[in-house]
């Protein structure tokens, strides 16, 4: 055993206005979700006066009471609706995670349709294909509860109607990689949005209500003149007795909802997993809620990781990797829930000796198949002669090369800054983890708005000597729009927004969310689903 002490001044004022900075950042994300939650709720008399349910009831019968949801970029297209974050609703337009239906671990995804009729929002499609790359990843049944409007088309682009057929492209990609493709059809599925319902391997369509067809009567009138009832054109009962579309007819939303609760049962999805009991684990010894203060609202304050370690690790025990070699970048082996797991930390920049150590670290834990954990809180590698002397570029581009080359799975949780190279070398978002999640104090940016705008502000005056005047008025007036222009783009709000992370989660949850990707990612090796050369077509 190697317990980490506590050495957290859980009394001093520091530590309070760390918590207090990090509950009110808290309060800001969930006050975001509380708006889109709202804003659907709204919608409740006009859902009940067709006998409907709202997309989040819809949710709650499809996902077995008490399991555990993982819920996924919830703060998508954050400012992109409006720039006004106070009326702002992100989501996307579509609710999107990971949970339980009759005990199968499930992508399951959801029209928000009582906002704008489920039409997708600012960055909605670009959630979608991140829920469908994480399906295919880690090979899950992918159900969708449809009811969408389609495409804006007061707000068209061309571009996203062309990368729009990626998400058809992935669902015959699922399909054929045995992928269930499961959908309820619970109203409009129009236009190319038909696709959404016809590229699945069981359609359950809700009678009276789901409305399935390329062209509605508005859009077949005007290309054919032809006349035609939406019922007629795209109902359930004639998809489900004369086209074939549908395979099953609920009554209602909840019977719907029960039908593909059923399918799911006779998938037999855990068939392959191993039946054997939990592991035994002890919970970390330090209290989580301590996570609120240990992180400073200050990226340049320095912080000791293993403290955030202590309060995620089975027992607190810490087994750390060539401890006095390339101390500010921290590896080492804990569990979580039973299951190890090796971690790469920051407790500076990452120097020659930090990388080389890593690197090494990482394929260890490749070759022992131990998943790896990525803690982000670094300014980057080091810069500086003696750095580039040492080899820093070398060094620093063989952890990259390991990070990308890792052969086990890797996650990704920036808790603090994540800036320039150190992004990359930290298995960023643009390496692929496996999932990326952040704290709601993150800060990921090419460098500091300081370090930018005093370099920009050092070539500018330079360029001004040379031409014989200097006018400092105008320096500090350049040097504090890039601070504002910089410090606008790194938090959470914005990135979190762009979809550069999976989620902003509570620190206090962080033990809670790892375990729940870790077992994810362990469930997808186990798994041996049936590929085939095509998706699953239509009779």
């Amino acid at each position: 055993m190697a317990v980490i002490e506590s050495t957290v001044p859980t009394g001093s004022d520091a530590f309070r206005a760390n918590r207090d900075g990090m509950l009110a950042l808290i309060e800001r994300v969930d006050g975001f979700r509380r708006r889109t939650e709202a804003k659907s709720a709204a919608s409740t008399e006009r859902f009940e006066k067709r006998g409907q349910l709202l997309p989040r009831q819809r949710l709650a019968l499809l996902l077995d009471p008490g399991a555990p949801f993982l819920e996924l970029c919830a703060l998508a297209g954050l400012g992109m609706d409006t720039p006004d974050l106070d009326k702002s609703v992100p989501g996307g337009g579509v609710i999107a995670g990971i949970g339980f239906v009759s005990g199968a671990r499930c992508m399951v995804l959801a029209s928000d349709s009582g906002i704008d009729a489920g039409a997708l929002q600012p960055m909605g499609l670009d959630k979608v294909l991140r829920a469908q790359e994480i399906t295919l990843e880690n090979r899950l049944p992918y159900v969708q509860l449809v009811e969408s409007a389609g495409a804006n088309l007061m707000t068209y682009r061309v571009a996203d109607f062309i990368h729009g057929g990626t998400t058809f492209r992935n669902l015959a990609r699922l399909s054929a990689a045995g992928l269930p493709v499961i959908t309820v059809t619970h109203g409009s599925s129009t236009a190319g949005g038909a696709y959404q319902t016809g590229l699945s391997d069981y359609i359950v369509m809700v009678r009276g209500r789901s409305r399935a067809f390329l062209a509605g009567p508005p859009l077949l009138k005007a290309a054919t003149g032809e006349v035609a009832s939406e019922e007629e054109l795209g109902g359930a009962e004639m998809h489900t007795s004369v086209s074939g579309l549908g395979d099953y007819l609920a009554e209602d939303d909840r019977d719907a909802v029960r039908i593909a609760r059923e399918i799911v049962v006779r998938l037999d999805w855990n068939r392959d997993l191993p039946q054997g009991g939990a592991r035994g684990f002890s919970p970390p010894l330090h209290d989580a809620q301590d996570l609120l203060g240990i992180m400073p609202m200050d990226h340049k304050r320095p912080v000791d990781m293993r403290q955030v370690i202590a309060r995620i690790a089975d027992g607190s025990d810490f087994l750390e990797f060539s401890e006095n070699y390339g101390s500010a970048t921290v590896c080492g082996h804990f569990a979580i829930e039973g299951w190890p797991v090796g971690v790469v930390t920051n407790n500076g920049p990452i120097d020659s000796a930090g990388a080389s150590k890593a690197t090494h670290f990482i394929q260890a834990c490749c070759q022992s198949r131990t998943p790896i954990l990525y803690l982000n809180n670094t300014t980057g590698f080091m810069v500086g002669r003696e750095a580039e002397e040492g080899g820093i570029i070398k060094h620093g581009s063989k952890m990259i090369q390991a990070v990308t080359n890792a052969t086990v799975p890797q996650i990704t949780l920036y808790c603090g800054a994540s800036f320039g190279a150190g992004n990359y070398g930290m298995c960023g978002r643009g390496f692929a983890p496996r999932f990326c999640f952040s704290w709601p104090n993150a800060k990921t940016a090419v460098m500091g708005g300081e370090q930018a705008a005093e370099t920009m502000r050092i070539v500018t005056e330079a360029g001004m000597r040379r031409k014989g005047e200097v006018d400092h008025a105008k320096l500090d007036l350049m040097k504090s729009r890039i601070v504002a222009h910089f410090e606008s783009q790194m938090d959470v709000f914005t990135t979190s927004a762009q979809l550069l992370d999976d989620g902003v989660i509570d620190p206090r949850d962080t033990r809670a969310v790892l375990a729940t990707a870790l077992a994810i990612c362990r469930e997808a090796d186990a798994r041996r689903p049936q590929p085939m050369q095509f998706s699953v077509a239509r009779p």
